[in-house]
């Protein structure tokens, strides 16, 4: 807590000792100590590709939770971050060694399959594992960018942005499996070995790249956090409720909309780079339309305007999935179904909605009354009984 000098009202520091640092520190805890110790390794892989998914989750949180800007087609920049990671891997895999029984060595096993003599000239750049990072987080940002400028200058928003983004989720979902020759088509890029000479596949290193993926979502959370108590957090949250207002105050609404749609961007692909490295492949499945709007649910599950609830609503609707998916496969689409249906009737702020409502006080009662029982309790002595 910081002291405002002009009025000497105590301000809100974006980094003190409070609630929501409180929690970061026990979902840290959680995610280090307490899930390795308990899982098994191939439990501990899922539940890194669990947390994959809650990258996408924390930008929806700034985009759609702060911001008020619906984006169904977050799984667009999830898959291009993972095809950029993907490429990179799938380059190493290839040298002329290890492919040396096809047609055209030095190439990915598909383009040979697909009888391209020679490696297109945009997969020559991820040669460089350097590149390839970069381009996780910029090609994505620059096509969001692209977007938000096209769409919020125009202001073009609410129900027809969403409908807009799926649209989009779709046109490069086709465009991929349509260029199987380039993009590896419906299979995906797959068969993806080692990353600088480390193989990426044993356990020791799925160990690993899971500590890798939780610093990652520990620090964009605080990222996230930071820009969340920032002035940029309240002019967001302005926007939401009252856009006219912010623009009659002379502030550029589009451009404060282009950037956390970028943001929201940046986040997806970092998660999607992480998923290709911890499962192994990247598929056009995780860039349509229903995974898109699967990741609004993990959102909305753990609240659309809480960093944390966002993460535990990932890991909750992931791991109800896999359970049903092993038993009675089936039912998950109804259960998806069932979930949406009383997120929007039941818990509209999602499980941190319903924790800040139910169990937040009952938590904070004792404390409150042992703080107030000093100043209420304290008894009044007069001067004469002290003087005696």
């Amino acid at each position: 807590m910081t002291r405002n000098p002009q009025n000497g009202l105590l301000g809100r520091s974006p980094w003190r000792i409070d609630g929501d640092v409180a929690g970061i520190l026990l979902l840290a805890a959680l995610l280090v100590i307490v899930l390795p110790l308990g899982l098994d390794i191939f439990r501990l892989n899922m539940v890194g590709k669990y947390l994959t998914y809650a990258f996408v989750a924390l930008g929806l949180v700034l985009c759609w939770g702060s911001a008020g800007i619906l984006s169904l087609g977050q799984g667009i920049f999830f898959g291009i971050g993972g095809y950029c990671m993907a490429m990179f891997l799938k380059l190493e895999a290839s040298s002329p060694e290890a492919t040396k029984i096809q047609s055209t060595p030095g190439i990915p096993d598909f383009m040979d399959w697909n009888q391209l003599t020679a490696l297109p000239w945009f997969w020559e750049p991820f040669h460089s594992l350097t590149f390839s990072i970069v381009a996780v987080v910029a090609v994505p940002a620059l096509l969001a960018f692209i977007v938000g400028l096209a769409m919020f200058k125009r202001r073009v928003g609410g129900v027809y942005f969403a409908i807009i983004t799926q649209a989009f989720a779709a046109i490069l979902t086709i465009l991929i499996v349509g260029q199987q020759g380039y993009t590896g088509g419906i299979n995906g890029i797959t068969d993806l070995r080692t990353l600088k000479g480390w193989d990426i596949r044993t356990d020791e290193a799925k160990l690993v790249l899971y500590f890798v993926n939780a610093a990652l979502l520990i620090g964009c959370i605080l990222l996230c956090l930071y820009v969340r108590r920032s002035k940029l957090g309240r002019i967001l949250v302005a926007l939401r409720d009252k856009e006219d207002r912010v623009r009659f105050s002379g502030y550029d609404v589009a451009n404060f909309k282009i950037f956390v749609f970028c943001f929201a961007a940046a986040l997806s692909a970092v998660g999607g780079a992480m998923f290709t490295l911890q499962v192994g492949f990247m598929s056009p499945s995780f860039v349509g339309i229903v995974p898109s709007i699967e990741m609004v649910i993990y959102c909305a599950v753990g609240g659309r305007l809480s960093l944390l609830g966002a993460v535990y609503g990932t890991l909750l609707v992931n791991w109800a999935k896999t359970m049903l998916s092993e038993s009675f496969p089936e039912l998950w689409l109804f259960a998806m179904g069932a979930l949406f249906i009383g997120v929007v009737m039941v818990f509209p702020n999602g499980l941190a909605g319903l924790y800040q409502q139910y169990i937040a006080p009952r938590l904070r009662r004792p404390f409150v009354g042992r703080a107030k029982m000093p100043a209420a309790a304290a008894p009044i002595i007069p001067p004469h009984t002290a003087a005696d």
